[in-house]
Order: C-alpha cells, then structure tokens, then sequence
C-alpha cells in the first residue's frame, strides 16, 4: 500500500505520542522524551490519567502544538489494552478542551512506515531510528513516538523540524 500525503499544513505543530505508564513524547527531532505514569505507593491507579492530563497541559502550549497525533490502544492484553484507552481517552478529553485536532495511528501503521514491516520489533524499530532519524538513545517509547512524528509530518505535509 503507498501513503499518500494529506492536506498541506506546512504551519502544523506536532505532539507525537506513544500512549502506555511508559509514554513516549515527541515534538520534533530534538525534543522528546518518556513519561512515566506509573502509579506511586499509596496513589490510585486514576492518578496516572491525571499525570497525563497534566503533561498535556503543560506541554501543548509550551511547544504551540496544532496537533496530536497518537498511537491507537491494541493488543493481546486486557489490562494494558485498558490501560492504554484510558490514556488515549484522555488525549482526546483535553484536544476537545483545547480545540486541537487529534488523529490515531495503528501500531502496524507506523511499523511499516518506520521500516517497511507491519510486525516489527522494538528492537528494528529503534534501530531505523538511528539510522534514519540519527536517534541516539535506547528507549523503544521515544523511538516510537519519533516514528509517529514523522508519519504525521509526512501525512499532513508538515514543516520538518
């Protein structure tokens, strides 16, 4: 299947995330990172939806974000699939707050655009990154989150940064 770009939006301002406890950030090639949204001793599991709700908060108008764009919940396990939809939920919650539009992306999507294969490993995944992206860490949540900045940079025909 070829990609094919979407609306040409050279001013977008991207956030890029790999929604999981362990969520991996971007907002261009320089400036990414993983938060971890695991639930402290003695906190509620809820607090990890507001640790997000806070992140996002912060960020999208520290970086003037125009859009998220964010890794679709899947998989075989129930308890991280629910994990995941409701981080994803509240994404979505604070995109609508903010009128910032937000779009999903499978994890097939942006394995095969990263590498050409639709079931690639973490490992093959950070390894494109490094040699496409020239990323130098080891964290397979940032190299995810890069692979679906530039998935969206590609599709919406943004301005690289």
């Amino acid at each position: 299947m070829k990609r094919t770009k979407m609306n040409n939006v050279k001013d977008q301002k991207i956030l890029a995330l790999d929604v999981a406890t362990h969520c991996g950030w971007a907002v261009d090639k320089n400036v990414f990172g993983v938060w971890d949204f695991s639930a402290k001793r003695d906190e509620s599991a809820g607090m990890r939806l507001i640790r997000l709700r806070s992140k996002l908060h912060e960020i999208i108008p520290a970086e003037n974000v125009t859009l998220v764009v964010f890794e679709r919940p899947a998989g075989f396990y129930k308890s991280s699939l629910i994990v995941e939809s409701e981080l994803v939920g509240q994404v979505k919650t604070v995109c609508e707050d903010l009128k910032i539009p937000y779009r999903g992306y499978s994890a097939t999507e942006i394995k095969k655009y990263a590498t050409g294969k639709g079931n690639a490993s973490k490992a093959l995944m950070i390894s494109a990154a490094r040699e496409r992206l020239g990323y130098t860490g080891e964290d397979d949540n940032e190299a995810d989150a890069l692979w679906l900045l530039e998935l969206a940079k590609f599709d919406y025909n943004a301005a690289i940064s």
